[in-house]
């Protein structure tokens, strides 16, 4: 791999516009692009303009995806800005979202832990990486 390696994590989801809106609005990332009926699926590709990695939601119509195995299937966010981050925490209550009591402790330190509407969870870190 090299510097011009993008990431993708994709996974599916059996409620594709609340995610949408947990991710634009809540998180703050941007619709990159998306889909429908593409064989079947539909979807949305969310990130920030620019960057190397971005997270991609699918649904294929008639399947059920099901939630999230367990309650420590992280994705995390650091934000090292103390000001930055509490615009980020501000932002998830602004858009109805609550912190949820991390299964691992650590990530209630330094940060806050959210549950998407799949039961997959998001930590926004107050710590560079």
């Amino acid at each position: 791999m090299n510097k011009q390696t993008v990431l993708r994590v994709a996974r599916p989801t059996d409620h594709l516009e609340e995610v949408i809106r947990f991710y634009t609005e809540g998180i703050g990332l941007s619709i990159l692009g998306s889909f429908e009926d593409h064989e079947g699926f539909d979807g949305v590709m969310l990130g920030l303009p620019g960057a190397a990695y971005h997270l991609e939601f699918t649904h294929k119509h008639g399947h059920s995806a099901g939630r999230a195995p367990t309650q420590d299937n992280l994705l995390v966010f650091y934000i090292s800005d103390k000001q930055e981050w509490l615009n980020a925490t501000e932002r998830m209550a602004a858009a109805g979202y609550q912190a949820v009591a991390s299964f691992n402790p650590y990530w209630d330190r330094l940060g806050q832990t959210y549950e998407d509407p799949d039961g997959y969870r998001v930590v926004i870190q107050n710590q560079s990486w």
